[in-house]
């Protein structure tokens, strides 16, 4: 099984340089399309319902303090490489969503059920470490209700 940082390495490799943010929903989305067609997560770590988003608060420590990163960013990180398997689930929300930026890609996380959810009454710029259960992802995105380019 994948790790996030593994996963944000791949992603990070199709791109220059990439936001932070966009990077984070980018690994997000890929966890939530991998769950819908293969009945399993991506990778294990948990994903949290942040402010301006999920984020994977791992991955978070590691990019912390950069708006944007480079290709190879997490080299020292030592990820292992994707399977085949694992390369087209990211390459597939990248084909999708790529072009849009990190804030096109927060808003459209914010107006979907999972992190919605995940944030229930809390106020908009309240900071949690809420979880977003990962049958909460693929129950939304699997559902014909759904309305997300990654699943059209």
């Amino acid at each position: 099984m994948a790790r996030a940082v593994d996963v944000a390495h791949y992603a990070l490799s199709k791109y220059e340089r990439i936001s932070t943010m966009k990077l984070q929903k980018i690994v997000f989305y890929s966890q939530a399309y991998y769950v819908v067609t293969n009945r399993a997560p991506l990778f294990p770590e948990g994903i949290e319902a942040w402010v301006n988003g999920p984020v994977v608060p791992n991955l978070f420590w590691l990019h912390r303090g950069e708006y944007t990163i480079p290709s190879g960013f997490f080299l020292p990180y030592a990820p292992r490489e994707l399977a085949e398997e694992e390369q087209r689930a990211v390459d597939h929300v990248i084909a999708k969503v790529g072009a849009m930026s990190g804030a096109d890609l927060s808003f459209l996380t914010h107006s979907e059920g999972p992190w919605r959810d995940a944030r229930g009454d809390d106020a908009p710029n309240a900071k949690t470490r809420t979880i977003i259960p990962i049958k909460s992802i693929a129950d939304y995105y699997s559902s014909a209700s759904c309305n997300n380019p990654v699943f059209a």
